[in-house]
């Protein structure tokens, strides 16, 4: 009897999580306060440099849609590539961001991002708003992030706007202009992205 109302438990919980699995949506505020909170937990955290950089590096892995933002910085550029080059490209930016992204923030001690308000603006997006609150070393400095949010189970960080600037679009600009220099070679682009990786 014990074991039958044992299994009759089990059964019960394991289909609560499966729905609870597939219908559960995250709130594209919360969604930024836990990756700033756990990102702040890192950068406080007794690690050196280095460890904190591999840490902060799987949060990226985990809440930014890196491919999305790599194909968008290449923007019309983007079509004249083959199969083959659409692969390394995808490659050396997932490199290029991880190592950008990482390493620029593993100079903060310890951060605190407030998340003010939330805006939905189509289907698949919705604008978070957030403030990076000053201290006696930085001024308070306005972060609005850009959500994908077509599948609402996992939402992914598209975009930074510091203080209105854009950060993909920024980095969509010096990508053109590095290609445009080149004579619209896209293997610049390349040999820069890997310079930049193995420096």
């Amino acid at each position: 009897m014990y074991f039958k109302r044992k299994i009759y438990l089990l059964t019960i919980l394991l289909l609560f999580i499966g729905l609870s699995k597939n219908s559960y949506s995250i709130e594209p505020n919360i969604f930024v306060q836990s990756t700033v909170n756990r990102a702040s937990a890192i950068l406080s955290n007794d690690l050196t440099k280095e460890e904190k950089i591999e840490k902060l590096k799987e949060v990226a892995l985990e809440t930014v849609d890196i491919k999305g933002i790599g194909f968008y910085t290449l923007g019309k550029h983007r079509k004249i590539l083959s199969d083959q080059q659409k692969k390394e490209y995808s490659q050396l930016f997932n490199k290029y961001f991880l190592k950008s992204f990482s390493s620029r923030l593993a100079e903060y001690s310890n951060p605190k991002i407030d998340v003010n308000s939330q805006e939905k603006i189509s289907e698949k997006y919705t604008i978070v708003s957030s403030t990076l609150v000053g201290t006696n070393e930085r001024p308070e400095v306005k972060i609005d992030w850009r959500i994908y949010t077509k599948n609402p189970e996992k939402p992914l960080i598209r975009d930074l706007i510091i203080e209105g600037l854009s950060l993909a679009r920024t980095q969509k600009e010096e990508f053109n202009s590095i290609i445009k220099s080149n004579d619209g070679d896209i293997n610049a682009l390349f040999t820069s992205l890997k310079d930049f990786i193995n420096k």
